[in-house]
């Protein structure tokens, strides 16, 4: 409870903008995966109109996180939230931030099937790739599932998939350089799918970011970078007689 809600009407008012809050980060989530979802569509049919709409419907994905933003702010200034409301619009905001980013990452998907489709290049089959799009797809839904929810066992689980993309992303690498290795006329668009192969990896990096922070929302405990258990081996023991 926030204490500048101390009236029910103060009370209802703020767990209203809480809703729409939330309502707000659920759109701008599925935002961002139909925009992944056209993106890799756009690469697969090499769609050029397609990876164009791409990189214009992410400008409704930036007003989307002004919005989420601005009323987090406000809820935080007008409202002085405790504990667990806290919790929630301080990982709002960076919510909000990384799922733009994660459009930001759509369009430069985007941009790469505009090249390979001006360039009219050979490229090579990298079926891989649409898996990777899947996988990292799944874990922003679950992240933010986790995070709307305050599930802390479901945003673990993301930052334990994350894992599988990354191998995913090391063995579409290996596998691009093998073909321009073997036919140097597959360099440049082997080089736009390692670039798209990169920015689904970093989908899954902020989608795991997101999950840290739905640890953190139902716990009060900080994973990122393994912060939880640096700080419990560098916390000082407890004698016998101080916990008798």
């Amino acid at each position: 409870m926030a204490e500048g809600a101390g009236s029910a009407g103060g009370f209802r008012h703020f767990h209203s903008e809480l809703a729409t809050l939330k309502q707000r980060l659920l759109e701008m989530s599925e935002r961002a995966e139909s925009l992944i979802d056209l993106a890799v569509e756009a690469l697969v049919e090499r769609d050029r109109d397609k990876a164009l709409a791409v990189i214009e419907a992410d400008q409704e994905l930036d007003r989307l996180e002004v919005e989420a933003e601005n009323l987090a702010i406000s809820l935080l200034a007008l409202q002085q939230p405790m504990a667990r409301d806290l919790r929630f619009l301080v990982g709002a905001i960076k919510v909000s931030s990384d799922l733009e980013r994660v459009g930001d990452h759509a369009v430069n998907i985007a941009q790469c099937t505009v090249r390979l489709v001006d360039g009219r290049a050979a490229a090579p089959p990298v079926p891989a790739l649409v898996d990777m799009a899947r996988r990292a797809r799944a874990m922003l839904s679950d992240a933010l599932d986790a995070f709307i929810r305050g599930d802390g066992v479901l945003g673990r689980a993301v930052g334990k998939a994350d894992d599988q993309v990354d191998a995913m992303h090391e063995a579409i690498f290996r596998s691009l350089v093998t073909f321009m290795t073997a036919d140097p006329l597959l360099i440049s668009a082997s080089l736009e799918l390692l670039l798209v192969s990169r920015n689904l990896e970093r989908v899954a990096d902020l989608a795991t970011n997101i999950g840290e922070d739905a640890v953190y929302l139902a716990e009060g405990k900080q994973i990122r970078h393994r912060f939880d258990e640096i700080s419990e081996a560098t916390a000082p023991a407890t004698s016998i007689e101080e916990s008798a």
